[in-house]
């Protein structure tokens, strides 16, 4: 994310990256065709573009029930689907799986993909799912509060504050009609 500075009218690009990661020579500004000006290090040859962080959310579904977890640490009044990082080496469909074993001990299957949203704010790019349920009992990670089953119907009013979440699930609504 560049941040942009307005003075009189004149807007200017401030670069994020100030310093090259390989060498720590300072980093000019190099045009880089339909990305415009991109961090650049003269010294290391290469360019620094900006990258959002792989993230996964899914929808577990078991009949016409959805899980939802409680995590205060991410919404404080408001429960949320299944999410995490996509860790180096692992694809989004095995992160989807780790992720649900890791905060549920449950195990799914018929793994989904409905597509993907930015948070801008916290330089994520968010890869939705669905998943559908196949064996386990609930066993909640020390992460999460609380989670349990809640009807698909009636899951948006337990997620107030999770925007993502809300979109999965009214794809998931859409998707029954």
């Amino acid at each position: 994310m560049y941040h942009f500075l307005v003075i009189n009218n004149d807007t200017i690009k401030i670069m994020k990256f100030k310093y090259c990661p390989i060498c720590g020579g300072k980093l000019v500004e190099k045009y880089s065709w339909d990305e415009g000006g991109v961090p650049y290090c003269e010294k290391d040859d290469k360019m620094f573009f900006d990258v959002a962080k792989p993230c996964i959310v899914v929808a577990v579904i078991k009949n016409d029930e959805v899980l939802l977890l409680k995590q205060s640490y991410i919404y404080k009044d408001s429960k949320v689907l299944i999410s995490g990082y996509i860790s180096n080496g692992e694809s989004a469909e095995e992160t989807v799986a780790r992720e649900v074993l890791e905060e549920t001990g449950i195990e799914i299957n018929d793994i989904r993909y409905l597509g993907s949203e930015s948070i801008e704010s916290k330089e994520l790019i968010m890869l939705t799912f669905v998943a559908n349920y196949h064996n386990g009992e609930i066993k909640k990670s020390s992460e999460v509060e609380e989670l349990g089953w809640v009807k698909i119907e009636s899951a948006l009013d337990e997620m107030k504050e999770d925007i993502i979440g809300r979109n999965v699930i009214k794809k998931l609504l859409s998707m029954r009609k």
